[in-house]
């Protein structure tokens, strides 16, 4: 196996650069921060950005345990992996990660400073202490699952071939891990409520909510509410407006997932009672 590792200090673009260091060196296969990636999917590990503190992050950077090593380690013997990129803050660090999955010394190391400006450094730096956004090199779509719960957003990633001519390397997502430098966040259930009722009662065919509950779990958020409709309209149409509007608010507004959002119709009212509207009630 040809192995290749990208050093450089911790928030100095390793991650952002990491795709375009693979497509030079014909390397299919990348080693970040605890995941072993292939393209633009997850094929195993857990991502070091999951833990709670930098300490944490640390030990599974260079996975130390010993479960997730076998992991990793398994998923290269079974893909055949022929030429790998390592990414890492020191020689050091990739010393101990290659020990801990059995694998050989590297065979080159390519620095960030070789490949990056001064500039384009230290904008990197500015932007992990100042907004605590780190970079993982596969597309948000893939991670929405494994980071419930953290900002995320899609980076493309651009090679220039010539005048106007750009060439598409792949799809990285931006994330805020829970060590953050800007600290934890938190959510409510009301707040949660508030956004799905803004878009809920604006449905055609919704008079009002009279239940409401949300339910957080490692896949996201559950949703179960009950519906006052108007009636003379088709439920199942109303339902799925309802259910799509419902998912795209939260997850746009909150960057959390929506697991399920579940649907009663509780009653039916004439248009006329629509001035008995106020006195649905909610309980979250």
């Amino acid at each position: 196996m040809y192995i290749c590792a990208l050093v450089g200090p911790s928030g100095t673009g390793k991650s952002h650069r990491a795709l375009w260091v693979a497509k030079e060196h014909n390397i299919d296969y990348i080693i970040d921060d605890g995941l072993l990636i292939h393209g633009n999917g997850v094929v195993a590990g857990k991502s070091a950005k999951r833990e709670k503190t930098r300490v944490g992050a640390v030990k599974t950077a260079i996975f130390t345990d010993d479960e997730h090593a076998f992991e990793v380690t398994e998923a290269l013997r079974q893909n055949n992996v022929e030429r790998l990129l390592i990414l890492g803050t020191s020689d050091s660090m990739v010393s101990k990660i290659t020990r801990r999955l059995g694998l050989h010394e590297v065979d080159e190391t390519v620095y960030i400073q070789d490949i990056s400006s001064k500039y384009e450094i230290q904008q990197a730096l500015n932007t992990r202490r100042s907004e605590g956004k780190h970079v993982i090199p596969v597309p948000t779509l893939e991670l929405k699952k494994d980071f419930s719960g953290y900002m995320l957003d899609p980076l493309n990633l651009l090679r220039r071939r010539g005048l106007g001519d750009y060439e598409m390397l792949g799809e990285k997502s931006v994330i805020r891990p829970t060590f953050s430098y800007l600290g934890k966040y938190t959510i409510s259930d009301y707040t949660i409520y508030q956004l799905a009722e803004h878009v809920t009662v604006r449905c055609e065919g919704v008079s009002g909510i009279t239940r409401f509950r949300a339910e957080k779990s490692e896949d996201g958020i559950r949703i179960e509410m009950d519906i006052v409709l108007y009636y003379g309209y088709k439920i199942p149409d109303v339902f799925k407006k309802i259910r799509d509007a419902v998912i795209d608010e939260i997850e746009k507004i909150t960057s959390l997932n929506v697991s399920a959002v579940v649907l009663t119709a509780k009653s039916l009212v004439l248009k006329s009672d629509y001035k008995n509207k106020n006195k649905d009630f909610v309980t979250v």
